[in-house]
């Protein structure tokens, strides 16, 4: 797991914590905030999982 990849699960439980203490709350702009970060956390982890898959192809055909 690459550091990408780390932020991004992160930021998917920050953000669901927000998005779910906003609604405890009746916050709406807090669980706003909460989507908001779930979803960067999504395109983090998505750009982690790139890299990593990216990386991983370059070694198996280095070996070659």
């Amino acid at each position: 797991m690459n550091d990408e990849q780390t932020k991004g699960a992160f930021d998917q439980v920050k953000g669901e914590t927000k998005k779910q203490f906003g609604k405890m709350t009746d916050n709406e702009s807090m669980e706003a905030e909460g989507r908001l970060d779930k979803g960067k956390g999504k395109l983090k982890e998505s750009a982690g999982d790139l890299k990593e898959n990216v990386s991983r192809a370059f070694n198996d055909s280095s070996r070659d």
